[in-house]
């Protein structure tokens, strides 16, 4: 068994959890808020294509939609798979999101850190924009 470090990312979001998860649980809202998934959007049968932050292709396979706030998701990239978990959970009369981010056994910690960065400017822009 291999047990990888996380780190959870989060951001408070003023606005009902539900209508954040409503938003944030539709894949072409992403390419809105989440640059550091990818850009370019579009279906292909269950999953979805697009290209990532450096324009290589990707596919992604989103949780389908549920009354628990799972928002996550996988993305198959150059022969690896990367399982994301994402949760949307009240805070008080608003919202809480949570990204938890692990670091792989190829990653150091600069690409660590700099994933955990762009993370949390991908919950900021949703945020920003739910917040408007």
């Amino acid at each position: 068994m291999t047990i990888y470090r996380s780190r959870i990312i989060t951001v408070s979001i003023d606005r009902d959890w539900r209508e954040v998860y409503d938003f944030a649980s539709i894949p072409e809202n992403f390419q809105r808020w989440a640059a550091g998934l990818g850009r370019r959007f579009e279906r292909s049968g269950e999953d979805w294509t697009a290209e990532d932050p450096d324009g290589r292709l990707i596919r992604i396979r989103f949780s389908r939609p549920n009354e628990f706030g799972v928002l996550d998701h996988i993305v198959f990239a150059e022969g690896k798979e990367t399982r994301n978990a994402v949760r949307v959970v009240p805070n008080g009369t608003g919202a809480e999101v949570m990204f938890t981010l692990l670091k792989a056994p190829d990653m150091t910690e600069e690409t660590f850190a700099a994933d955990a960065a762009a993370v949390q400017r991908d919950l900021n822009s949703l945020k920003a924009m739910l917040e408007r």
